[in-house]
C-alpha cells in the first residue's frame, strides 16, 4: 500500500489553507494526495427531546418527522461534502498536483483517521474544524483528539498557505525528538529550506552534546542547519525564536516527559498550539 498524504476538508476557513499546504506536501514527498471529507450522522439528541411529554400518537409521528429531517440532513452533508471534495481537487490541481483523490466516508473523524493511519505518511488538518470555527482562543476539540490518537506525522495548518522557508525543531534529546531529527535528515519535504535546532535550558555539556548531534546529522542528510541553546520558559523561549529567525513551521515531539513535549500533556491545550499562526508538524 503506498503511503499518502491526507488532507481533511470540511466546512471550515482553514480548508483552503489545508488543501495548499497538502499540495505543497504532496509535491515534495512525491507522495499521492489524497482529500477526506466525514460526514458525521450522530443522532439529534436534542431535537428527538422535544417529544417528550405529548400523546403517544403525536409523539410517534414526530419522531417520524424527526427520522426524516435527519435523513435529508444526512444527505445535505453528504453532497456538500462532495462538492468541497471536488472544489479542493482542482484547487490541487491548479496548485501542480496531477491526480489527487477524493474520499468520502460517513463515521466520526478521529475513528475514521484511525482506521486509515495505515495509509497515511502526513496527515494534514486545519487548527480548527468547522464547528469551532471562529474561537480563535482555542483549539479544535478534534485535533486534541486527532494527535492523541495517530500515530503519524501531522502537519496542523492555519488560513493561508506560505512556502516555508525557514524551519525550527523544538528538541530536547528524547526518542521522539532524535527520530525527528533523523527524518528531517532524510525526508525531501524541506530540501532547500534551513533548519534551525532549538534546545530550551542550560548550556550544559549534555546539551552541547544534544545540539551537536542534531545538527551533524542533518548537514550528514544535505540540510543546512543551525542551532541554538537558550534558556527560559518553553513556550516564551521558543515562540521568541520564532520570531527573531522568521521562521515559518515549527516540528516538535506531540508528548512525552521532557519540558518541550509536556506542552501537549494534559488537559489545557497549550498556549504554543494556541497562538500559532505558522504551521506546526508534530511526531508522534
Amino acid at each position: 500500500m503506498t503511503e499518502q498524504v491526507m488532507a481533511t476538508i470540511d466546512g471550515s476557513t482553514f480548508s483552503e489553507g489545508v488543501c495548499d499546504y497538502s499540495a505543497w506536501a504532496s509535491q515534495a514527498l512525491g507522495a499521492p494526495l489524497t482529500f477526506l471529507h466525514v460526514v458525521d450522522n450522530h443522532p439529534q439528541t436534542a431535537e428527538a427531546d422535544l417529544s417528550g411529554n405529548i400523546g403517544l400518537g403525536s409523539r410517534e409521528h414526530l419522531l417520524d418527522e424527526l427520522s426524516r429531517l435527519d435523513e435529508q440532513r444526512a444527505k445535505v452533508a453528504q453532497e456538500q461534502g462532495r462538492l468541497m471534495l471536488k472544489a479542493a481537487k482542482e484547487r490541487a490541481i491548479e496548485d501542480g498536483v496531477s491526480d489527487p483523490a477524493t474520499r468520502q466516508r460517513n463515521g466520526t473523524l478521529v475513528e475514521t483517521l484511525e482506521e486509515l493511519q495505515e495509509e497515511m505518511r502526513l496527515l494534514v488538518i486545519g487548527k480548527r474544524g468547522e464547528t469551532a470555527d471562529q474561537d480563535s482562543g482555542h483549539l479544535g476539540s478534534n485535533l486534541e483528539r486527532v494527535v492523541r490518537t495517530l500515530h503519524r506525522p501531522i502537519l496542523m495548518v492555519p488560513h493561508t498557505f506560505k512556502r516555508p522557508e525557514a524551519v525550527m525543531i523544538a528538541f530536547d534529546g528524547s526518542k521522539t525528538t532524535r527520530k525527528g531529527v533523523e527524518m528531517l535528515a532524510k525526508s525531501p519535504l524541506f530540501e532547500g529550506v534551513p533548519v534551525h535546532v532549538v534546545i530550551v535550558g542550560a548550556e550544559t555539556g549534555d546539551n552541547r552534546s544534544q545540539l551537536d548531534w542534531a545538527l551533524k546529522t542533518l548537514r550528514d542528510g544535505g540540510i543546512d542547519a543551525e542551532g541554538a541553546i537558550r534558556a527560559g520558559e518553553v513556550e516564551a523561549t521558543l515562540r521568541a525564536y520564532q520570531e527573531e529567525q522568521g521562521i515559518d513551521l515549527l516540528v516538535m515531539g506531540a508528548y512525552g516527559h521532557s519540558r518541550i513535549r509536556q506542552l501537549l500533556v494534559g488537559s489545557t491545550t497549550t498556549e504554543m498550539l494556541r497562538r500559532a499562526s505558522v504551521p506546526i508538524l508534530l511526531l508522534r
